[in-house]
């Protein structure tokens, strides 16, 4: 459901910008279907997507092709909250008497569809929109939720992605994965329904401002800066930043053809130093391995805060300290953690997930690269409690069974909790379906299907029988029951080359301890 890119002639905002929407909403209006499907009779769309995991995430009827974000900080106290305007370019996918946007924030002002008032509603985390006239299949329609509010709160690290717009010592930022964006941002709140955003913010003149992708415009006036940023690739709606306050940037400069910048708490500059400057390394470490990098920009937003985890908000991964200040450990740990990241800017935020239960392909990827980069630099110790590459594989398969009891199969986690929804079976054991299948089709045709695999789906959402048949059409083998029975069984498969290789019964939890007490305790989110 990806799209190209929309863009306004002005993209500093103003009255310009709004005339050009209220025209577009008048020519949507006048507009004559082509088809006779759009004359079918309008119905309500579908609160949820019907997700396993979130059924009532996004929303059905339409496709988001379009966000246009304005964002107003009154203050510059970092408990300060947004007032905030979007504007929606969609398609409709059925006739639609009502739509739904995912919202969980305090408050809405006025709700339009293509220029006219419309009636709204709030139920639970969704805004019910009721149009004032119709919206026909096949014809694209702007949706404008007017004066919404939403407030940051304190993030607790005990509760992992319980605070998906936090405050920090320095401002505010957000971490809206899996299913939290729409508390601060009216919206089709699934990776399913991706697409491309301008990011305007209106804040306290000498406060900085980051969105996802490119600064096109910045301006001063009257004690007010504005930026705004343009991600023109699609995105999924959990992967959005919104960063305010005292934040430092440190440019990098162009490396490949990519800009990278960093924007930090000035408490961690020192810290950061010597640390954040290896991502240009690891990008063209990446880049040897999959590919051409997919987005315009790249950079670390690194906040003065206890998150317990680290996220790849596209474009900008974002981390708290504690990655870097030797609570977890030291560069064994945060090193390959930023290889994690910038590796989910092709498997998790270019190509999405179809689906939540498609989550081990975001994480399986970026555990993978994680620990072949730590296994090169002689840091897999450090990171794992395990030394050699094979030998992690192998106490990962040991503890096959016992972790798909505890949380699931690897494409079948047991509930949306944060605790099992990213359990160390969806990483670890992701990484290990990877490495069976490279057993299988050998380490030329695995190559080969890991850069077909971002070519193919670059900027847009893929599923897990997306991969089984290009790895099938890749490697020539018809790899359908070995992949399923890998992703979704409920016992761990023999694995491939390694006939010697068993799996620790799921009572024996002594044997259990022995084998892996280092894996057992890695619990934190990347």
């Amino acid at each position: 459901m990806a799209s190209s890119a929309w863009r306004g002639s002005d993209v500093g905002g103003g009255s310009h910008r709004r005339r050009l929407i209220g025209a577009l909403a008048v020519l949507i209006a006048l507009a004559v279907p082509t088809s006779a499907q759009a004359f079918e009779r309008p119905s309500p769309g579908a609160p949820g997507l019907g997700d396993r995991l979130f059924p009532l995430l996004g929303n059905g009827g339409y496709d988001v092709q379009h966000y246009d974000l304005d964002l107003r900080y009154a203050t510059s106290a970092p408990s300060q909250g947004i007032d905030g305007t979007v504007t929606l370019l969609a398609v409709a996918t059925q006739s639609l008497s009502r739509l739904n946007l995912d919202f969980s924030g305090d408050s809405v002002g006025k709700v339009t569809v293509n220029g006219l008032p419309a009636a709204f509603t709030r139920d639970s985390g969704e805004l019910v929109i009721t149009p004032r006239l119709p919206l026909l299949k096949g014809l694209p329609f702007v949706v404008q939720v007017q004066h919404y509010t939403a407030h940051p709160i304190a993030s607790d690290p005990n509760d992992l992605l319980g605070a998906p717009f936090f405050i920090t010592p320095d401002g505010s930022a957000t971490a809206g994965q899996p299913a939290g964006t729409h508390a601060f941002l009216p919206s089709n709140d699934h990776p399913r329904d991706k697409a491309s955003y301008t990011i305007r913010f209106d804040v306290p003149a000498g406060e900085a401002a980051y969105g996802n992708g490119v600064l096109v415009h910045k301006s001063t006036s009257g004690g007010r800066t504005h930026y705004v940023y343009l991600q023109r690739q699609p995105m999924a709606t959990e992967l959005i930043q919104l960063a305010v306050g005292r934040y430092q940037e440190i440019g990098r400069g162009v490396h490949g053809g990519i800009p990278i910048r960093d924007a930090v708490s000035p408490s961690l500059a020192g810290l950061l130093a010597d640390k954040l400057p290896t991502e240009i390394d690891h990008l063209e470490w990446m880049k040897a391995r999959v590919g051409e990098y997919p987005f315009d920009i790249y950079g670390s937003l690194v906040v003065d805060a206890e998150l317990g985890f680290a996220l790849e908000t596209q474009t900008l991964s974002l981390y708290d300290r504690l990655w870097f200040d030797g609570t977890f450990g030291g560069q064994g740990i945060w090193e390959p953690t930023m290889v994690h990241e910038l590796a989910h800017m092709w498997f998790g935020d270019s190509v999405a997930p179809y689906s939540w239960d498609d989550l081990w392909l975001n994480e399986g990827h970026a555990t993978w690269y994680q620990f072949t980069f730590a296994a090169e630099r002689d840091e897999l110790e450090e990171n794992t409690g395990i030394a050699d590459f094979t030998d992690l594989m192998q106490v990962i398969y040991q503890l096959g069974d016992i972790w798909r009891i505890e949380d699931g199969p690897v494409g079948r986690p047991l509930s949306p909790e944060a605790a099992q929804l990213f359990s160390i079976q969806v990483y670890y054991g992701g990484a290990l379906v990877l490495y069976a299948l490279r057993q299988q089709i050998g380490d030329a045709a695995f190559q080969r299907l890991e850069r077909a695999w971002v070519t193919r789906f670059r900027d847009d959402v893929a599923s897990t029988q997306d991969f089984i048949a290009l790895a099938s059409r890749v490697s020539g083998q018809n790899l359908t029951k070995f992949l399923n029975d890998w992703v979704y069984g409920t016992k761990t498969p023999p694995m491939p080359g390694h006939p010697d290789w068993t799996v620790i019964p799921t009572g024996d939890a002594a044997a259990r301890t022995f084998a892996a007490p280092q894996l057992l305790s890695l619990r934190r989110r990347s």
